[in-house]
Protein backbone atom coordinates (compact mmCIF):
# COMPACT_ATOMS: atom_id res chain seq x y z
CA UNK A 1 0.00 0.00 0.00
CA UNK A 2 1.40 3.11 -1.49
CA UNK A 3 0.87 6.55 0.08
CA UNK A 4 -0.39 9.29 -2.12
CA UNK A 5 1.72 12.26 -3.52
CA UNK A 6 1.12 16.06 -1.84
CA UNK A 7 -1.96 17.55 -3.42
CA UNK A 8 -2.73 21.17 -4.30
CA UNK A 9 -4.55 23.04 -1.85
CA UNK A 10 -7.70 24.01 -4.14
CA UNK A 11 -9.99 27.15 -4.48
CA UNK A 12 -13.13 26.84 -6.53
CA UNK A 13 -12.99 27.75 -10.06
CA UNK A 14 -15.61 30.24 -11.52
CA UNK A 15 -16.59 30.96 -15.29
CA UNK A 16 -17.88 34.40 -16.31
CA UNK A 17 -21.50 34.34 -16.95
CA UNK A 18 -23.32 36.57 -19.73
CA UNK A 19 -23.78 39.68 -17.48
CA UNK A 20 -19.71 39.08 -16.58
CA UNK A 21 -20.49 38.18 -12.91
CA UNK A 22 -18.81 34.70 -12.03
CA UNK A 23 -20.85 30.80 -11.28
CA UNK A 24 -19.04 28.01 -9.84
CA UNK A 25 -18.63 25.58 -12.73
CA UNK A 26 -20.93 22.31 -13.10
CA UNK A 27 -18.78 20.30 -10.71
CA UNK A 28 -15.70 17.89 -12.34
CA UNK A 29 -15.85 14.26 -10.61
CA UNK A 30 -13.95 13.22 -8.07
CA UNK A 31 -13.63 10.22 -5.66
CA UNK A 32 -12.34 9.55 -2.14
CA UNK A 33 -11.92 6.58 0.44
CA UNK A 34 -12.83 9.20 2.65
CA UNK A 35 -14.20 12.59 2.25
CA UNK A 36 -14.41 15.04 5.70
CA UNK A 37 -16.52 18.05 5.92
CA UNK A 38 -15.10 20.67 8.06
CA UNK A 39 -11.34 21.30 8.99
CA UNK A 40 -11.54 21.63 12.79
CA UNK A 41 -9.73 19.74 15.12
CA UNK A 42 -11.94 16.14 14.76
CA UNK A 43 -11.70 16.52 10.62
CA UNK A 44 -8.09 17.51 11.21
CA UNK A 45 -7.23 14.36 12.72
CA UNK A 46 -8.92 12.25 10.29
CA UNK A 47 -7.92 13.64 7.80
CA UNK A 48 -3.81 13.36 8.50
CA UNK A 49 -4.41 9.66 9.96
CA UNK A 50 -6.06 8.50 7.23
CA UNK A 51 -3.76 9.52 4.67
CA UNK A 52 -0.76 8.66 6.85
CA UNK A 53 -2.49 4.85 5.88
CA UNK A 54 -2.56 5.71 2.64
CA UNK A 55 -6.46 6.28 1.87
CA UNK A 56 -7.75 8.61 -0.69
CA UNK A 57 -8.62 12.18 1.67
CA UNK A 58 -10.47 14.90 0.27
CA UNK A 59 -10.78 17.35 3.12
CA UNK A 60 -13.36 20.36 2.60
CA UNK A 61 -13.70 23.51 4.90
CA UNK A 62 -15.29 27.08 3.45
CA UNK A 63 -14.23 29.44 6.22
CA UNK A 64 -10.32 28.74 7.77
CA UNK A 65 -8.23 25.38 8.90
CA UNK A 66 -7.83 25.04 12.00
CA UNK A 67 -12.02 25.34 12.61
CA UNK A 68 -13.33 26.78 15.74
CA UNK A 69 -10.71 26.27 18.16
CA UNK A 70 -8.46 29.17 16.28
CA UNK A 71 -11.24 31.47 16.86
CA UNK A 72 -12.84 30.66 20.31
CA UNK A 73 -10.84 28.16 22.44
CA UNK A 74 -7.36 29.26 21.74
CA UNK A 75 -7.76 32.89 21.86
CA UNK A 76 -10.07 33.04 24.72
CA UNK A 77 -6.92 30.96 26.85
CA UNK A 78 -4.94 33.40 25.24
CA UNK A 79 -6.61 36.24 26.65
CA UNK A 80 -7.42 34.31 30.39
CA UNK A 81 -3.22 33.64 30.60
CA UNK A 82 -2.79 37.53 30.03
CA UNK A 83 -5.64 38.38 32.36
CA UNK A 84 -4.06 35.91 34.92
CA UNK A 85 -0.68 37.98 34.77
CA UNK A 86 -2.65 41.27 35.14
CA UNK A 87 -4.12 39.71 38.65
CA UNK A 88 -0.74 38.77 39.92
CA UNK A 89 0.70 42.03 39.90
CA UNK A 90 -2.42 43.48 41.81
CA UNK A 91 -2.01 40.44 44.56
CA UNK A 92 1.75 40.58 44.88
CA UNK A 93 1.93 41.62 48.02
CA UNK A 94 1.52 37.90 49.62
CA UNK A 95 4.87 37.39 48.59
CA UNK A 96 6.62 40.11 49.97
CA UNK A 97 6.85 41.72 46.64
CA UNK A 98 4.93 45.25 46.24
CA UNK A 99 1.18 45.61 44.33
CA UNK A 100 0.98 47.25 41.44
CA UNK A 101 -2.00 48.25 39.02
CA UNK A 102 -1.35 46.84 35.99
CA UNK A 103 -0.90 49.04 32.93
CA UNK A 104 -2.69 47.55 29.93
CA UNK A 105 -2.25 47.84 26.41
CA UNK A 106 -5.10 46.47 24.83
CA UNK A 107 -3.42 46.50 20.95
CA UNK A 108 -0.57 44.97 22.23
CA UNK A 109 -3.00 42.30 24.20
CA UNK A 110 -4.55 41.49 21.01
CA UNK A 111 -1.11 40.91 19.28
CA UNK A 112 -0.42 38.44 21.89
CA UNK A 113 -3.42 36.61 21.06
CA UNK A 114 -2.86 36.49 17.40
CA UNK A 115 0.45 35.51 17.84
CA UNK A 116 -1.14 32.58 19.87
CA UNK A 117 -3.17 31.61 16.92
CA UNK A 118 -1.01 31.94 14.33
CA UNK A 119 1.50 29.67 16.44
CA UNK A 120 -1.49 27.01 16.32
CA UNK A 121 -3.26 27.77 12.77
CA UNK A 122 0.56 26.97 11.07
CA UNK A 123 -0.05 23.07 11.96
CA UNK A 124 -3.74 23.17 10.57
CA UNK A 125 -3.03 25.00 7.59
CA UNK A 126 -3.84 23.69 3.48
CA UNK A 127 -0.61 23.51 2.35
CA UNK A 128 0.90 21.33 5.57
CA UNK A 129 -2.15 18.85 4.58
CA UNK A 130 -1.86 19.10 1.35
CA UNK A 131 1.91 18.48 1.67
CA UNK A 132 0.25 15.08 3.59
CA UNK A 133 -1.54 13.78 0.85
CA UNK A 134 -4.87 14.92 1.81
CA UNK A 135 -6.78 17.04 -1.14
CA UNK A 136 -7.99 20.36 0.34
CA UNK A 137 -10.80 22.03 -1.15
CA UNK A 138 -11.61 25.52 -0.17
CA UNK A 139 -15.54 26.09 -0.55
CA UNK A 140 -19.19 24.86 0.74
CA UNK A 141 -20.18 21.51 0.73
CA UNK A 142 -23.29 20.43 0.07
CA UNK A 143 -24.93 17.07 -0.25
CA UNK A 144 -26.46 15.92 -4.09
CA UNK A 145 -27.53 12.38 -2.86
CA UNK A 146 -26.84 9.58 -0.34
CA UNK A 147 -23.22 9.04 -2.12
CA UNK A 148 -22.24 12.43 -3.56
CA UNK A 149 -21.75 16.08 -2.41
CA UNK A 150 -20.88 19.09 -3.99
CA UNK A 151 -17.92 21.47 -3.03
CA UNK A 152 -15.61 23.94 -4.71
CA UNK A 153 -15.40 23.16 -8.38
CA UNK A 154 -16.25 19.20 -7.57
CA UNK A 155 -19.00 16.65 -7.30
CA UNK A 156 -17.48 14.35 -4.84
CA UNK A 157 -18.04 10.68 -4.62
CA UNK A 158 -16.38 8.60 -1.55
CA UNK A 159 -16.63 5.41 -0.29
CA UNK A 160 -17.27 6.73 3.70
CA UNK A 161 -17.99 10.92 4.66
CA UNK A 162 -17.21 12.43 8.06
CA UNK A 163 -19.29 15.60 8.70
CA UNK A 164 -17.35 17.74 11.26
CA UNK A 165 -18.97 20.95 10.59
CA UNK A 166 -18.77 22.01 14.06
CA UNK A 167 -21.19 24.97 15.93
CA UNK A 168 -21.71 29.11 15.97
CA UNK A 169 -23.06 30.93 18.72
CA UNK A 170 -26.50 30.35 19.64
CA UNK A 171 -28.74 33.39 19.74
CA UNK A 172 -31.45 33.10 22.24
CA UNK A 173 -35.12 34.56 21.20
CA UNK A 174 -34.43 37.86 22.49
CA UNK A 175 -36.56 40.78 21.70
CA UNK A 176 -34.27 43.67 20.27
CA UNK A 177 -31.43 41.65 19.76
CA UNK A 178 -31.06 41.40 16.38
CA UNK A 179 -31.28 45.16 16.19
CA UNK A 180 -28.64 45.90 18.50
CA UNK A 181 -24.28 45.30 18.41
CA UNK A 182 -23.46 42.05 20.16
CA UNK A 183 -20.33 40.10 20.41
CA UNK A 184 -19.42 36.44 20.61
CA UNK A 185 -16.22 34.26 21.97
CA UNK A 186 -15.69 34.42 18.63
CA UNK A 187 -15.59 38.26 17.69
CA UNK A 188 -14.61 39.44 21.15
CA UNK A 189 -11.49 39.29 20.46
CA UNK A 190 -11.39 41.88 17.68
CA UNK A 191 -11.99 44.61 20.38
CA UNK A 192 -7.84 46.63 20.54
CA UNK A 193 -9.31 48.52 23.35
CA UNK A 194 -10.60 48.61 26.85
CA UNK A 195 -14.38 47.76 27.24
CA UNK A 196 -15.87 50.30 29.72
CA UNK A 197 -18.57 47.79 31.10
CA UNK A 198 -19.16 44.14 29.54
CA UNK A 199 -22.86 42.53 29.89
CA UNK A 200 -22.59 39.11 29.58
CA UNK A 201 -25.97 37.32 28.87
CA UNK A 202 -24.61 33.33 29.85
CA UNK A 203 -23.64 32.09 33.07
CA UNK A 204 -21.94 29.17 31.55
CA UNK A 205 -18.21 28.39 31.08
CA UNK A 206 -17.38 30.75 28.02
CA UNK A 207 -18.91 33.16 29.50
CA UNK A 208 -18.05 33.30 33.09
CA UNK A 209 -14.36 32.59 31.64
CA UNK A 210 -14.14 35.64 29.18
CA UNK A 211 -16.07 37.78 32.32
CA UNK A 212 -13.58 37.39 35.01
CA UNK A 213 -10.90 37.92 32.05
CA UNK A 214 -11.91 41.22 31.43
CA UNK A 215 -12.88 41.87 34.47
CA UNK A 216 -9.22 41.64 35.03
CA UNK A 217 -8.01 43.45 32.53
CA UNK A 218 -10.07 46.27 33.98
CA UNK A 219 -13.45 46.47 32.31
CA UNK A 220 -16.56 46.07 34.39
CA UNK A 221 -18.46 43.44 34.01
CA UNK A 222 -22.41 42.43 34.85
CA UNK A 223 -23.21 38.81 34.06
CA UNK A 224 -27.23 37.84 33.41
CA UNK A 225 -27.77 34.40 33.79
CA UNK A 226 -31.54 33.34 33.97
CA UNK A 227 -30.91 29.77 35.82
CA UNK A 228 -27.70 28.98 38.17
CA UNK A 229 -24.45 29.93 36.79
CA UNK A 230 -22.24 26.87 35.60
CA UNK A 231 -25.37 24.52 35.85
CA UNK A 232 -24.01 21.77 34.78
CA UNK A 233 -21.29 20.76 37.22
CA UNK A 234 -21.20 19.96 41.06
CA UNK A 235 -22.87 22.66 43.00
CA UNK A 236 -20.14 22.31 46.13
CA UNK A 237 -17.53 23.05 43.85
CA UNK A 238 -19.37 25.82 41.50
CA UNK A 239 -19.81 27.72 44.94
CA UNK A 240 -16.20 28.20 45.14
CA UNK A 241 -15.76 29.43 41.74
CA UNK A 242 -18.81 31.79 42.11
CA UNK A 243 -17.55 32.86 45.54
CA UNK A 244 -13.83 33.61 44.35
CA UNK A 245 -15.59 36.00 41.10
CA UNK A 246 -17.72 37.68 43.67
CA UNK A 247 -14.94 38.62 45.64
CA UNK A 248 -12.97 39.82 42.16
CA UNK A 249 -16.10 42.34 41.65
CA UNK A 250 -18.03 40.48 39.27
CA UNK A 251 -21.35 41.75 39.16
CA UNK A 252 -23.25 38.05 38.40
CA UNK A 253 -26.53 37.90 38.69
CA UNK A 254 -28.80 34.37 38.71
CA UNK A 255 -32.13 33.57 38.01
CA UNK A 256 -32.35 36.52 35.68
CA UNK A 257 -34.88 36.51 32.79
CA UNK A 258 -33.86 39.00 29.57
CA UNK A 259 -37.01 40.40 28.36
CA UNK A 260 -35.27 42.68 25.87
CA UNK A 261 -32.71 44.56 24.83
CA UNK A 262 -32.57 47.95 23.19
CA UNK A 263 -30.03 50.91 22.47
CA UNK A 264 -29.87 53.56 24.59
CA UNK A 265 -28.14 56.59 24.83
CA UNK A 266 -24.73 55.02 22.43
CA UNK A 267 -25.05 52.20 24.97
CA UNK A 268 -26.69 48.48 24.98
CA UNK A 269 -29.67 48.21 27.63
CA UNK A 270 -30.64 45.02 28.90
CA UNK A 271 -33.80 44.73 30.69
CA UNK A 272 -33.99 42.23 33.14
CA UNK A 273 -36.75 40.63 35.39
CA UNK A 274 -35.82 38.61 38.26
CA UNK A 275 -37.92 38.41 41.69
CA UNK A 276 -37.10 41.78 43.04
CA UNK A 277 -39.13 43.01 39.54
CA UNK A 278 -37.84 44.27 36.55
CA UNK A 279 -34.86 46.95 36.13
CA UNK A 280 -32.13 48.12 33.31
CA UNK A 281 -29.01 46.88 32.99
CA UNK A 282 -26.63 49.56 30.81
CA UNK A 283 -22.98 48.56 29.29
CA UNK A 284 -20.92 49.54 26.70
CA UNK A 285 -20.94 46.44 24.73
CA UNK A 286 -23.15 42.99 24.58
CA UNK A 287 -21.74 39.60 24.59
CA UNK A 288 -23.93 36.82 24.03
CA UNK A 289 -22.58 33.58 25.62
CA UNK A 290 -25.70 31.49 25.39
CA UNK A 291 -24.64 28.44 24.38
CA UNK A 292 -23.86 26.64 20.68
CA UNK A 293 -25.99 25.60 17.13
CA UNK A 294 -24.86 23.38 14.78
CA UNK A 295 -23.42 24.09 11.48
CA UNK A 296 -25.80 22.10 8.95
CA UNK A 297 -28.12 24.96 6.97
CA UNK A 298 -26.46 24.25 3.81
CA UNK A 299 -24.94 20.57 3.82
CA UNK A 300 -28.80 19.64 2.36
CA UNK A 301 -29.20 16.70 4.72
CA UNK A 302 -32.43 15.38 3.49
CA UNK A 303 -30.64 14.42 0.20
CA UNK A 304 -28.14 12.28 1.78
CA UNK A 305 -30.79 10.86 4.14
CA UNK A 306 -29.24 12.00 7.31
CA UNK A 307 -31.03 12.27 10.37
CA UNK A 308 -31.20 15.57 12.31
CA UNK A 309 -32.42 15.87 15.84
CA UNK A 310 -33.08 18.92 18.29
CA UNK A 311 -29.48 18.77 19.07
CA UNK A 312 -27.29 18.09 15.48
CA UNK A 313 -27.28 14.91 13.52
CA UNK A 314 -27.90 12.19 14.96
CA UNK A 315 -25.44 9.39 15.19
CA UNK A 316 -24.75 6.20 16.97
CA UNK A 317 -22.96 5.17 19.29
CA UNK A 318 -20.11 4.50 16.74
CA UNK A 319 -20.61 7.97 15.81
CA UNK A 320 -22.98 6.68 11.89
CA UNK A 321 -25.74 8.77 10.61
CA UNK A 322 -28.53 7.31 9.46
CA UNK A 323 -26.70 7.12 6.35
CA UNK A 324 -24.67 4.27 6.72
CA UNK A 325 -21.87 6.10 4.44
CA UNK A 326 -21.82 8.90 6.69
CA UNK A 327 -20.29 9.52 9.78
CA UNK A 328 -20.42 12.71 12.02
CA UNK A 329 -18.60 14.07 14.99
CA UNK A 330 -17.69 17.26 17.33
CA UNK A 331 -20.20 19.84 17.96
CA UNK A 332 -22.60 18.85 15.18
CA UNK A 333 -24.01 15.87 16.79
CA UNK A 334 -24.68 17.77 20.07
CA UNK A 335 -23.56 16.85 23.36
CA UNK A 336 -19.77 18.28 24.98
CA UNK A 337 -18.68 20.96 23.04
CA UNK A 338 -14.96 20.81 23.42
CA UNK A 339 -11.89 19.81 21.09
CA UNK A 340 -11.09 16.16 22.65
CA UNK A 341 -14.29 14.86 22.51
CA UNK A 342 -13.88 15.80 18.37
CA UNK A 343 -10.43 14.21 18.85
CA UNK A 344 -11.63 11.30 20.45
CA UNK A 345 -14.77 11.28 18.48
CA UNK A 346 -12.41 11.38 15.00
CA UNK A 347 -10.37 8.08 17.13
CA UNK A 348 -13.66 5.92 16.73
CA UNK A 349 -14.35 6.76 13.38
CA UNK A 350 -10.96 5.84 12.16
CA UNK A 351 -11.05 2.68 13.92
CA UNK A 352 -14.33 1.63 12.40
CA UNK A 353 -13.30 2.83 8.82
CA UNK A 354 -9.56 1.61 9.05
CA UNK A 355 -9.87 -1.39 10.48
CA UNK A 356 -13.43 -2.22 11.30
CA UNK A 357 -13.02 -2.05 15.10
CA UNK A 358 -16.76 -1.70 17.14
CA UNK A 359 -15.48 1.46 18.83
CA UNK A 360 -17.65 3.56 20.63
CA UNK A 361 -18.38 6.80 22.03
CA UNK A 362 -17.83 6.29 26.24
CA UNK A 363 -19.14 9.69 27.72
CA UNK A 364 -18.09 8.53 31.11
CA UNK A 365 -14.40 9.33 30.19
CA UNK A 366 -14.69 12.71 29.19
CA UNK A 367 -13.43 15.55 31.19
CA UNK A 368 -14.85 18.41 31.60
CA UNK A 369 -13.07 22.12 32.25
CA UNK A 370 -13.84 25.60 32.71
CA UNK A 371 -10.98 28.04 32.99
CA UNK A 372 -11.71 30.10 35.48
CA UNK A 373 -9.38 30.84 38.51
CA UNK A 374 -9.89 28.64 40.18
CA UNK A 375 -10.29 26.36 37.56
CA UNK A 376 -12.65 23.63 37.76
CA UNK A 377 -13.05 20.00 36.15
CA UNK A 378 -14.74 17.06 36.18
CA UNK A 379 -14.84 13.43 34.86
CA UNK A 380 -17.31 10.66 35.40
CA UNK A 381 -20.26 11.08 37.15
CA UNK A 382 -20.69 14.13 39.83
CA UNK A 383 -22.30 12.76 43.28
CA UNK A 384 -25.59 14.13 42.55
CA UNK A 385 -25.38 11.97 39.05
CA UNK A 386 -24.62 9.27 40.92
CA UNK A 387 -26.87 8.72 43.58
CA UNK A 388 -29.48 9.85 40.54
CA UNK A 389 -28.67 7.02 39.36
CA UNK A 390 -29.35 4.97 42.42
CA UNK A 391 -25.48 4.02 42.99
CA UNK A 392 -24.16 3.47 46.61
CA UNK A 393 -21.34 5.35 47.01
CA UNK A 394 -18.86 6.66 49.20
CA UNK A 395 -17.33 10.18 48.87
CA UNK A 396 -13.63 10.63 49.32
CA UNK A 397 -12.34 14.22 50.05
CA UNK A 398 -9.74 16.46 50.41
CA UNK A 399 -9.28 20.52 50.24
CA UNK A 400 -6.25 22.36 49.09
CA UNK A 401 -6.41 24.03 52.62
CA UNK A 402 -4.25 21.38 53.66
CA UNK A 403 -1.86 21.05 50.90
CA UNK A 404 1.87 22.34 51.37
CA UNK A 405 1.84 23.72 48.04
CA UNK A 406 -1.33 25.71 47.97
CA UNK A 407 0.05 27.54 51.07
CA UNK A 408 3.12 27.73 49.87
CA UNK A 409 1.37 29.60 46.43
CA UNK A 410 -1.55 31.38 48.47
CA UNK A 411 -3.78 29.14 47.02
CA UNK A 412 -5.78 27.17 49.50
CA UNK A 413 -9.42 27.90 48.28
CA UNK A 414 -10.87 24.41 46.36
CA UNK A 415 -10.90 21.15 47.18
CA UNK A 416 -11.19 17.34 45.14
CA UNK A 417 -14.03 14.95 45.64
CA UNK A 418 -13.76 11.37 44.26
CA UNK A 419 -16.87 9.56 43.56
CA UNK A 420 -16.36 5.44 44.19
CA UNK A 421 -18.41 2.37 44.93
CA UNK A 422 -18.10 0.89 47.98
CA UNK A 423 -15.62 -1.65 46.66
CA UNK A 424 -13.98 1.29 45.39
CA UNK A 425 -14.36 1.34 41.53
CA UNK A 426 -14.08 5.14 40.61
CA UNK A 427 -17.23 6.45 39.30
CA UNK A 428 -16.34 10.34 39.10
CA UNK A 429 -14.02 12.90 40.78
CA UNK A 430 -14.83 16.84 40.56
CA UNK A 431 -11.92 19.31 41.55
CA UNK A 432 -12.09 22.72 42.05
CA UNK A 433 -9.26 24.95 42.69
CA UNK A 434 -5.43 25.66 41.29
CA UNK A 435 -4.71 23.87 38.29
CA UNK A 436 -7.68 21.52 38.67
CA UNK A 437 -7.24 21.44 34.40
CA UNK A 438 -4.45 19.57 34.77
CA UNK A 439 -5.04 17.17 37.94
CA UNK A 440 -8.32 16.20 36.28
CA UNK A 441 -5.94 14.03 33.76
CA UNK A 442 -4.86 11.30 36.10
CA UNK A 443 -8.61 11.05 36.99
CA UNK A 444 -9.56 10.70 33.42
CA UNK A 445 -6.88 8.20 32.77
CA UNK A 446 -8.26 5.95 36.05
CA UNK A 447 -11.88 6.05 34.38
CA UNK A 448 -11.17 5.26 31.10
CA UNK A 449 -8.68 2.24 32.09
CA UNK A 450 -11.49 1.49 34.72
CA UNK A 451 -9.26 1.46 38.00
CA UNK A 452 -10.18 1.35 41.29
CA UNK A 453 -9.28 3.45 44.14
CA UNK A 454 -6.51 0.95 45.37
CA UNK A 455 -4.25 2.04 41.97
CA UNK A 456 -4.51 6.03 43.28
CA UNK A 457 -3.84 5.47 46.35
CA UNK A 458 -0.66 2.99 45.58
CA UNK A 459 1.26 5.60 43.32
CA UNK A 460 3.59 8.08 45.14
CA UNK A 461 3.37 11.90 44.54
CA UNK A 462 5.89 14.29 44.52
CA UNK A 463 6.37 16.74 47.03
CA UNK A 464 5.34 19.48 47.32
CA UNK A 465 2.85 19.20 44.70
CA UNK A 466 -0.82 20.19 44.38
CA UNK A 467 -1.43 16.76 42.75
CA UNK A 468 -0.89 15.55 46.22
CA UNK A 469 -4.78 15.86 46.93
CA UNK A 470 -5.40 13.08 44.56
CA UNK A 471 -3.62 10.22 46.17
CA UNK A 472 -4.60 12.28 49.75
CA UNK A 473 -8.38 11.91 48.81
CA UNK A 474 -7.22 7.94 47.82
CA UNK A 475 -5.85 6.76 50.54
CA UNK A 476 -9.19 7.79 52.94
CA UNK A 477 -10.48 4.89 50.90
CA UNK A 478 -8.59 2.86 54.15
CA UNK A 479 -10.09 5.11 56.70
CA UNK A 480 -11.82 3.15 58.47
CA UNK A 481 -9.82 -0.06 58.48
CA UNK A 482 -8.09 0.79 61.90
CA UNK A 483 -11.61 0.69 63.64
CA UNK A 484 -12.51 -2.78 62.39
CA UNK A 485 -12.06 -5.14 64.89
CA UNK A 486 -10.92 -7.77 62.39
CA UNK A 487 -7.99 -5.62 61.32
CA UNK A 488 -6.87 -4.90 64.99
CA UNK A 489 -7.35 -8.43 65.78
CA UNK A 490 -4.84 -9.41 62.65
CA UNK A 491 -2.16 -6.98 63.24
CA UNK A 492 -2.48 -8.29 67.19
CA UNK A 493 -1.65 -11.98 65.82
CA UNK A 494 1.22 -11.06 63.44
CA UNK A 495 2.71 -8.93 66.54
CA UNK A 496 2.88 -11.94 68.58
CA UNK A 497 5.01 -13.52 65.55
CA UNK A 498 7.83 -11.40 66.88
Amino acid sequence: MTQPGPAPALTPRTTPTAAGASAPLAGEPLSADICIVGAGSGGLAIATMAASFGRKVVLIEKHRMGGGGLSGSIPSKALVASARRAEAMRTADAFGIASVEPQIDHRALQGHIARAVAAVAQNDSAERLAGLGVHVVLGAARFLDKRTLHAGDYRITARRFVIATGSSAAMPDIPGLDACPYLTNETIFGIDQKIPHLVVIGGGPAGLELAQAHLRLGSRVTVLEAARALGNDDPEATAVVLKSLRAEGLDLREGVKVERVERFAGRIRVIVASEAGTEAVDGSHLLVAAGRTPNVSDLNLPAAGIRLGPDGIVVNGGQRTSNRRVYAIGDVTGGPRFSHVSGYQAEIVLRRILFRLPATFDPAIIPWVTFTDPELAHVGLTEAEARARKHKINVLRWPFSENDRAHVEHQTAGHIKVVITPKGRILGATIVGPAASELIQIWALAIAQKLDIRAVAGYVAAHPTFGEIGKRAALRYYAALPAKSSVRKLIDFLAKLG
